[in-house]
């Protein structure tokens, strides 16, 4: 009769996802096919050892955000960026994310890991999107616009900046209340969020949980006082289910384009700086690396 821990390792070896599974020793117990592909580590030589000390052997930067997503539960489930390093040197963009795994009785046993290539290194980086096509469409009209209103800033020297904004609130509205539910906030987010724009500026659904915001503002200090407003807006906003009042908030990274940057470095500097927010508490604004400004206390 074959050993269920067989079913289980045979199951996860065919995700196409990297999965790496860490006891609650601190030592890798598991690692999939489709890690051994993505990063060139075979199983027999990462199962044993001690899980950070393999990370650091791969992966060349973000680590640290990874490893913080398991200290408090409010941050598990967020992807964070990473840059790993093949075995054969070259260089790699992944998503990862860490999920707790617990026994019947909801003690800790271990870590769960799952990782995956992001995009193509010309693409755009998005979002998470897992719960339907109405997210991606969105994604898709507003990279659409995006580059539209880049070529704006590139050419003719329109102000261009981004506000990436994560509602606080939506994953563990979905995870304990269902998709519906979470919908339903998410478009009340939304509607105050555009009840807030300035005139020539754009807001799309650039995720699950998240929205992107194109502005038009002049310095980045005036893009920082524009996220401060329209975040006060997303709080104010009402929000019952089922007779149950959802407090709302949200984090916003904000990145001003600067003379002679590319698109794709602009966005992935408002998403750390969104996720930098994130793993600080939610609930704020958070500069971009690279900006330089004086905001007010």
């Amino acid at each position: 009769m074959t050993d269920r821990s067989e079913l289980v390792e045979a199951a996860l070896d065919m995700l196409p996802n990297g999965i790496a599974v860490v006891g609650e020793e601190g030592r890798v117990v598991f690692w999939n096919r489709a890690a051994e592909a993505l990063t060139g580590y075979g199983s027999a030589a990462l199962v044993g050892r001690p899980a950070r000390e393999a990370l650091e052997e791969m992966v060349v930067a973000g680590l640290e955000n990874l490893v913080s997503q398991t200290g408090t539960e409010s941050s598990l489930g967020h992807h964070v960026l990473l840059h790993l390093r093949n075995r054969q040197g070259g260089d790699i963009a992944a998503m990862a994310q860490m999920m707790v795994l617990r026994n019947g009785l909801g003690r800790r046993i271990g870590t769960l890991a799952v990782f995956h290539p992001t995009e193509a290194l010309d693409g755009l980086p998005r979002g998470e999107c897992r719960n339907g096509i109405d997210v991606e469409k969105s994604q898709a009209d507003l990279e659409e616009r995006i580059d539209e209103v880049f070529e704006e800033f590139t050419h003719a020297g329109v102000p261009f900046g981004v506000l990436w904004v994560l509602v606080d609130q939506a994953h563990e509205l979905r995870r304990t209340h269902g998709n519906r539910a979470c919908e339903a906030m998410l478009e009340k987010v939304e509607c105050a969020l555009l009840s807030g724009l300035h005139p020539g500026e754009e807001l799309g659904r650039w995720g699950d949980d998240e929205f992107l915001i194109l502005s038009h503002e002049t310095t980045t200090e005036l893009l920082v006082a524009h996220a401060r407003r329209l975040a006060g807006m997303a709080q104010t906003a009402e929000f019952h289910w089922w007779g149950d009042r959802v407090s709302l908030t949200v984090s916003v990274g904000v990145a001003h384009a600067a003379s002679g940057e590319t698109l794709r470095p602009l966005l992935e500097r408002a998403r750390a700086a969104m996720i930098s927010g994130v793993h600080e508490g939610g609930n704020g604004i958070t500069l971009a690396p690279g900006e330089q400004t004086c905001l007010p206390s």
